[in-house]
């Protein structure tokens, strides 16, 4: 069976969902780790980096600039969370960044490192004057500060916030409960420069909601609903949509503005026909 948007491989996302069905939210660290720990059945990693992100980087420089700082000019920061095997994170250092990569499994982190150790050669410097940054494979909760510790800090900043944020299948591997979390957290840690984004690589858009996860649906409404107002609960009707009773939004005080959304001409083969890219930054 081909793996295409209008036909994904549903024994697959099945498999996966039937791995968390029935255990409680708090033991999925360990779910997503087992994954990891045996290392045969991965049905999210793709072998590579989005195509879409690839795109982005060398054809939207108008909306995510230099990765360096017109200031200082030090490396900006990128994160990726959740960031599977590493991929996205040593692109984004190929292209100047300092790239980090956030884990709450140790075993994701160790394949990450093996990845880097074995292919890392596979992501060139991009730009011989900017050079290549560092990629850091970090582990933690994402919603807890330990994982800080790995990241290189200026004098005097004990939080760290990054210039560009990018989000794949993070967003599609959490229990919908957590997305008020998910979206502040976000918000704490873009930087707030006017330059700064959060990418969002939506998917998968394609699911009905109703089917649970993970994956869960992610269609564009709840990036809209969530980034908006970071933090707030935001009601879902019970086929599982998100309910949308202003168009847009009104954003709270940390809300983010979304500045750009397409659909990208090259992604992944699942998300073809189905993926958009959502671009914001803080108001």
């Amino acid at each position: 069976m081909s793996s295409t948007a209008s036909n994904p491989p549903t024994d697959a996302r099945e498999r996966l969902r039937q791995h968390f069905l029935d255990h409680p939210h708090s033991t999925h660290t360990n779910r997503w780790d087992d994954l990891w720990a045996a290392g045969d059945f991965l049905p999210w990693d793709r072998g590579g980096p989005n195509p879409a992100l690839v795109d982005i980087l060398r054809d939207r420089q108008d909306l995510v600039g230099t990765p360096t700082t017109q200031v200082s000019g030090r490396r900006k920061r990128a994160l990726v969370p959740g960031c599977g095997k590493g991929y996205d994170v040593l692109l984004l250092a190929s292209w100047g960044y300092d790239a980090y990569g956030v884990e709450s499994s140790r075993n994701a982190v160790k394949a990450c490192e093996e990845y880097a150790a074995r292919s890392g050669g596979d992501y060139p410097v991009v730009d011989g004057e900017v050079g290549k940054g560092k990629a850091k494979f970090l582990f933690g909760d994402f919603f807890e500060d330990g994982w800080f510790e790995g990241v290189e800090k200026e004098d005097g900043e004990d939080t760290p916030v990054f210039e560009l944020i990018y989000d794949y299948t993070f967003l599609s591997a959490l229990p919908p409960d957590l997305r008020p979390a998910w979206a502040l957290r976000l918000s704490q840690l873009l930087s707030p420069s006017a330059s700064s984004n959060l990418i969002g690589l939506e998917f998968p858009t394609y699911k009905p909601p109703n089917t649970g996860g993970p994956p869960w649906a992610l269609p564009p409404a709840v990036y809209v609903q969530h980034l908006s107002r970071p933090g707030d609960l935001v009601p879902y009707g019970e086929d599982g949509h998100v309910e949308e009773p202003e168009d847009p939004p009104k954003r709270n005080e940390v809300g983010l503005v979304r500045i750009a959304h397409w659909q990208p001409e090259h992604t992944h083969e699942i998300g073809k026909g189905t993926d958009w890219v959502g671009v914001w930054r803080h108001k």
